[in-house]
């Protein structure tokens, strides 16, 4: 065979290879249409059960327009590529609906009738200034009896809520019904009028959510009844409740009735009464209870005391001119301190809390106690007087000894339940549950609190809330389990592609607890040489004199020696710290860089060495 021949057929080869490569991608594509594979860590591309079940239950079929400035954002890379993102997760739902769902994509242009459309629909227009026009990034969506939903703008740090929001958009567009929702409160959580300002408050964000999700009713802390078509009672900070009032509550329960109750040993929420003497409101208690209920249910809860724990204190600005410092009073449960296998607490990042209590059962109980949140090991229990006349959080360490006990911040409280009123009788009584109860206990109300998790600032005229916790989702995610709603709640519980530097905190972790040590031991060795110089300058005979004897100036220069000695250690420890993550970092580098390289290298070698082997010994 000549070179002219062997040049045509590999150029023939090389052309039906081309042909066939072709042919593979068209046929793949036409074939494996709709088929996907998800390898991320966490499962981000893949829908959850809780969106699969609601899309499974569409009934009529449903239109979804995703607006986008896409021209508009050229130069905007970051907001690009969360849109690919959102477009699809969108494109996911759309294929998993066959059909139900229409998903239709459009990236309206400045004076257009798309522009006018979305407008319509309430999307959010952001100006980007320069003469740049407006950005659209958000989702209308209608259903075939003229319903329409919208999401005016899809704010990239929420990505931790984008299946969820559009889950609850499609949900609604689907026309269910609403959960009904009663709460009795004696904290000021919902809508109300502000006499100071002379303003309506919108409350809490947590109950602004609630209402959006829940057809919520507000029933008075002095009621001796629960409609009938309440399926969940909400309980906040149940202060000097009458009997009556507790019996409503006894007899709801035990008829078959949810209840999710939020106690608290020193609510930090509660505002003393208008005209009320502040010195003596100072004094007064914080704490609330439901002890006949508590009781007779089986559950131990101390309404005195609170708990410490110095894992999870977090840092808190007590001076703006003086460093955090971690009070161990207020509290950032991480997932390890989170019930992982309960749907309520499932795949939450941080719940924070703040002066809170915990339960226990009562000795002898029927009932069981399942821990939803519950401490470190590394903590223990104080009475709450501790908590409230605090002037400086560092006073928490000096006596702080671990008790070793894991306690339960919240709970889920199951089994057959007795009434606390036994003595009581008439028409519709009940002495026992008709069935097995379906009950949330939580012993802290700050946890509600906008300041505890979430950030609410005002973007072109409206609320926008970032949120650093996930106390709305442990909320939200109670109140959807115990109506029954448990589609949403699986939606809701899933993880971000955050990944947190978990081995960095670790380390900062270290090292301010080697810095506190070290400031403590500073503080210590200066109240003594105080204290010395003061007993030197007491004893002398020359009190008039203003000039230090050889003594006490000994005393002084030993002591400003050691304060040398132990200020170069803190910068030592902060040198460290510095030292340890720059390790880390080299480490992680030498890694992506030479040692995943030389893996493949050695691979392939090894490779080439095996098949030059199997040729030798086949030669032979």
């Amino acid at each position: 065979m000549n070179l002219l021949t062997r040049r045509t057929l590999t150029g023939t080869t090389l052309v039906v290879l081309g042909l066939l490569f072709i042919a593979a991608v068209v046929l793949s594509a036409a074939l494996l249409r709709g088929l996907r594979l998800d390898l991320t860590e966490n499962r981000l591309y893949t829908l959850s059960e809780g969106t699969r079940a609601i899309i499974e239950r569409i009934e009529e079929p449903l239109q979804l327009t995703f607006y986008f400035s896409e021209s508009a954002t050229k130069n905007i890379p970051q907001l690009r590529t969360y849109a690919n993102r959102v477009r699809e997760l969108l494109e996911e739902i759309a294929a998993e609906s066959r059909g139900t769902i229409k998903l239709e994509v459009i990236d309206p242009q400045p004076f257009s009738e798309e522009e006018d459309r979305a407008t319509a629909f309430g999307l959010q227009a952001v100006p980007l200034g320069q003469g740049a026009g407006s950005l659209f990034f958000g989702l209308a969506g209608s259903n075939s009896t003229d319903g329409q939903m919208a999401i005016p703008f899809f704010q990239p740090d929420k990505e931790a809520f984008l299946e969820y929001d559009i889950a609850k958009l499609i949900s609604g567009l689907s026309g269910e019904d609403k959960p009904v929702v009663g709460v009795i409160s004696t904290l000021d959580i919902g809508p109300g009028f502000d006499p100071a300002t002379r303003r309506v408050t919108d409350g809490v964000v947590v109950y602004t959510e609630m209402r959006n999700l829940f057809d919520v009713k507000r029933i008075e802390p002095t009621a001796t009844s629960i409609e009938e078509d309440v399926q969940l009672l909400m309980l906040v900070h149940p202060k000097g409740l009458s009997s009556d009032t507790l019996y409503a509550i006894d007899q709801f329960v035990l008829r078959g009735g949810r209840l999710l109750v939020f106690v608290d040993p020193h609510a930090e929420m509660e505002q003393a009464g208008q005209g009320a003497d502040p010195t003596q409101a100072m004094f007064e208690s914080k704490s609330s209870d439901l002890a006949p209920l508590f009781k007779a249910w089986g559950v131990k809860y101390d309404p005195d005391r609170v708990v410490l724990d110095a894992q999870a204190a977090l840092q808190i600005q007590t001076q703006p001119d003086q460093p955090p410092t971690r009070h161990l009073g207020i509290l950032g449960l991480e997932p390890s301190q989170l019930n992982q296998d309960d749907v309520i607490s499932a795949e939450l990042g941080t719940v924070n809390l703040s002066s809170v209590g915990y339960f226990e059962p009562a000795e002898g109980a029927t009932t069981t106690l399942q821990a939803l949140a519950q401490t470190s090991a590394s903590s223990m229990t104080v009475g709450s007087e501790r908590i409230r006349f605090l002037p400086d959080p560092e006073q928490l360490f000096t006596d702080f000894s671990p008790d070793g006990q894991r306690h339960m911040l919240a709970a889920r409280l199951g089994g057959k339940l007795k009434t606390a009123f036994p003595d009581r009788s008439g028409e519709g009584h009940l002495a026992e549950s008709e069935g097995e109860a379906a009950i949330v206990l939580v012993a802290d109300t700050d946890l509600l609190a906008d300041r505890m998790w979430v950030q609410v600032q005002q973007f072109f005229g409206q609320k926008v809330m970032n949120a650093f916790a996930d106390n709305g989702n442990f909320v939200i995610n109670a109140v959807d389990n115990l109506t029954g709603s448990t589609d949403l709640i699986k939606v809701r519980t899933r993880p971000t592609s955050n990944r947190p530097f978990t081995t960095v905190e670790a380390l900062r972790r270290q090292a301010d607890d080697r810095f506190r040590t070290k400031e403590q031991e500073l503080q210590a060795e200066l109240t003594e040489t105080e204290q010395r110089l003061t007993e030197l300058q007491s004893a002398r005979d020359d009190q008039g004199s203003t000039l230090l004897t050889a003594e006490q100036s000994a005393e002084l220069q030993r002591f400003q020696d050691q304060k040398l000695r132990i200020r170069k250690e803190l910068r030592q420890v902060r040198r460290q710290l510095d030292a340890d993550i720059q390790s880390l970092g080299a480490r992680l580098k030498f890694i992506n860089i030479v040692g995943v390289p030389l893996l493949v290298t050695l691979v392939a070698v090894g490779f080439a060495f095996w098949r030059a082997r199997r040729r030798k010994e086949a030669a032979a």
